[in-house]
């Protein structure tokens, strides 16, 4: 039986979590103190997901980069293809909270989405 130690991301908490897998499949879960915590735990050690945070660079606003986000969580293994996909990316301002600023990112079918406003000049 194969045990891993986690640290919750679900809430503020923290909770220190085991987890016992046997053959690549979870057997229990332990040191959770919601329901989050299980469903983390799960997730976490069979399809780890990540939101990724970037920025981009802005042409004529005021100022030079925006800050983007995943709309929703990535497969993890998905995380330099996603920096890879935004690298050169440059958007034209203005620009608000929750444009589009590369669609279906590396074919994960998400997007990648500004989080601030940038006036243009």
């Amino acid at each position: 039986m194969e045990k891993r130690n986690l640290t919750c991301i679900g809430c503020p908490m923290g909770c220190l979590l085991t987890v016992e897998l046997e053959g690549g499949e979870v057997k229990s879960v332990s040191g959770y103190t919601c329901k989050r915590g299980d469903d983390y735990a799960r997730k976490e050690v069979t399809h780890p997901t990540r939101i990724v945070t970037s920025s981009v660079y802005v042409t004529g606003g005021a100022i030079p980069m925006v800050s983007v986000k995943t709309a929703n969580d990535i497969p993890k293994e998905k995380i330099m293809d996603i920096m890879a996909s935004i690298e050169h990316v440059q958007v034209k301002a203005p620009i608000k909270i929750g444009d589009v600023i590369v669609p279906n990112a590396a074919d994960t079918g998400v997007d990648i989405i500004a989080t601030k406003d940038i006036a243009a000049v």
